[in-house]
């Protein structure tokens, strides 16, 4: 009922390692990312430079110019300018600006990470731990968050196991709270006195470098690294790990960061999927046109991974094209206000043009990077898929191979993937028949779980809870979430085939199904009509 893929070895286990570390990274800071849009707008739009920040007083409250020394809009406007060391800063205000991006949003972070470890209580005391840290230190303590929160969380599962099952009946409550409360005050003193500076430190040596490399115009030989690690499914890691702590600090202090739009310019995928449009063959050429849409305006970019993995060389293309993209910002000053997830134009759009950013005439610079970062990537693509032409129509067709290396990259299936495979004749060939499921355990709870809980999983949530909808069955509750979020009460557990065995791990009396396709498995018609059965039994 269930398949297992072989034990990794060698290079792959230390991939894949970096892969489950960039899934644990991303974890903190995916689901918050809500948070950090907030915070873009309410910046772009009330702040006194802002769309609305003419609106006062308005703009005092919410974009929070206004203090004991810095009253009304003249005030406001001047603190804008410059802030005590000169310099253009947010930090320093009342209001939700400051206080978001000083408390709420490592706060979340830590809670999140704390979460992920030992559940609500370790959220609880991540957030308290990491409050600590926060209040040592005059910076957004993003990084600080990302460690402090798991390790308060990691901490707290091994004080609970000292007593575990120790404690007198009537007494666990007490016993729970205090130590909780006393163990948050404990890593709230030391995040104070120990924690925080040593993070800042850090950030500042971080900051330091990146401020270094723009200086000597370096910075783009960082798209060196990340191209290729995008395509290796490597990009978490260094995207939620570092570029966006490091630039949502930055954007706090001037407004907009260079940082967002090194892993997130749509203008290299775009590039690749234009020159395979034009000069691939076969199924390559002819579903690149709409994976084009998928990349471009929804933001996925793994729908490209496959086409350069089927023509390796056209790295260098993506290379190319990124350092092209960072080297236009670099020179030129352009930058985004916050994050852009998922990276589509539209999300880059919206961030670029906050006036904080330097509205309209920031949007311009990041456009023209978009454009000249693909144009880049497709004549360099262009160049190398012509070369390889002939070539490539005496062998065989390597782009089913491509798509099946990039879910053995990541690790797992997804949405964008298993469109591209759904397109492909051969692909579909070669698809193994399964074996029908079939049990009398009850099913009234389906779970679709991936690394992350969102996306393709999504996805495949939505086309069984349809197909159960319009099989007339009711009672029967379809969710997806995180394989990490398994909770032992799901009846049913559906995952790609490389996570089946980690969710086993979590949920080992549930029903677990493996696929292949999240989007159209034909185990989801089985899994309806064993439901169907059950619940038409009476069982």
């Amino acid at each position: 009922m269930t398949t297992t893929s072989p034990s990794p070895t060698g290079v792959n286990r230390a991939r894949i390692g970096v892969q489950r570390f960039g899934t644990f990274l991303s974890g903190m800071i995916m689901p918050n990312i809500a948070a950090f849009i907030a915070w873009g707008f309410i910046t772009m739009l009330f702040i006194s430079v802002g769309w609305l920040g003419m609106w006062h007083p308005v703009a005092d409250l919410l974009g929070g110019f206004g203090n004991a020394d810095t009253l009304g809009w003249h005030g406001a406007m001047t603190a804008l300018a410059k802030g005590p060391d000169g310099t253009t800063t947010f930090l320093q205000y009342v209001g939700l600006v400051g206080p978001m991006v000083t408390y709420l949003l490592p706060l979340l972070i830590a809670n999140t990470g704390g979460r992920m470890v030992y559940g609500e209580r370790g959220g609880v005391v991540a957030s308290i731990a990491t409050m600590g840290v926060i209040v040592g230190t005059d910076i957004p303590m993003f990084l600080g968050a990302m460690i402090m929160g798991p390790l308060a969380g990691l901490v707290t599962k091994w004080m609970d196991r000292i007593w575990d099952g120790k404690i007198r009946p009537g007494f666990e409550m007490l016993v729970n709270n205090f130590s909780a409360g006393i163990l948050g005050m404990l890593l709230a003193i030391v995040g104070f006195f120990g924690f925080g500076p040593i993070m800042l430190g850090i950030s500042a040596v971080l900051g330091t470098v990146v401020a270094w490399l723009v200086s000597i115009h370096l910075l783009p030989i960082v798209s060196v690294i990340v191209e290729p690690a995008k395509v290796l499914f490597l990009n978490n890691a260094i995207n939620h790990g570092v570029f966006t702590p490091l630039g949502i600090e930055q954007a706090s202090h001037v407004g907009k960061s260079i940082l967002f739009l090194i892993e997130a310019n749509p203008g290299p995928g775009l590039g690749l999927l234009l020159a395979f449009t034009f000069f691939g063959i076969g199924e390559a050429k002819a579903s690149a046109p709409g994976a084009i849409i998928i990349q471009f305006f929804g933001g996925i970019h793994e729908i490209y991974f496959p086409y350069a993995l089927s023509k390796p060389m056209t790295i260098l293309a993506l290379m190319a094209g990124g350092a092209t993209g960072v080297t236009t910002n670099m020179v030129l000053g352009g930058g985004l206000a916050f994050p852009a997830a998922p990276g589509s134009i539209i999300a880059v759009t919206a961030a670029a043009l906050s006036p904080a950013a330097g509205g309209f005439g920031n949007l311009l610079i990041v456009y023209l990077s978009v454009v000249l970062a693909a144009v880049v990537t497709f004549l360099i693509a262009g160049v190398i898929l012509r070369a390889s032409r002939r070539r490539d129509l005496a062998a065989a067709d390597t782009f089913g191979a491509a798509i099946a290396q990039t879910e053995a990259n990541k690790g797992r299936s997804s949405a964008a993937m298993d469109a591209l495979r759904a397109s492909s004749a051969s692909a579909v060939a070669a698809a193994p028949a399964e074996a029908p499921v079939a049990t009398e355990h009850r099913i009234d709870r389906i779970v679709f779980a991936c690394d992350a809980g969102m996306g393709s999983s999504a996805m495949g949530a939505s086309v069984l809870r349809n197909k159960i909808k319009k099989a007339g069955l009711e009672g029967v509750d379809v969710t997806n979430k995180a394989i990490a979020n398994l909770d032992g009460t799901e009846d049913l557990i559906i995952t790609q085939q490389q996570l089946t065995d980690r969710a086993k791990a979590r949920n080992g009396d549930a029903i677990h199904v493996s696929v292949d396709n999240f989007m159209n498995s034909p185990r989801y018609d089985e899994v309806v009509e064993m439901v169907r059965r059950q619940h038409g039994d009476g069982a």
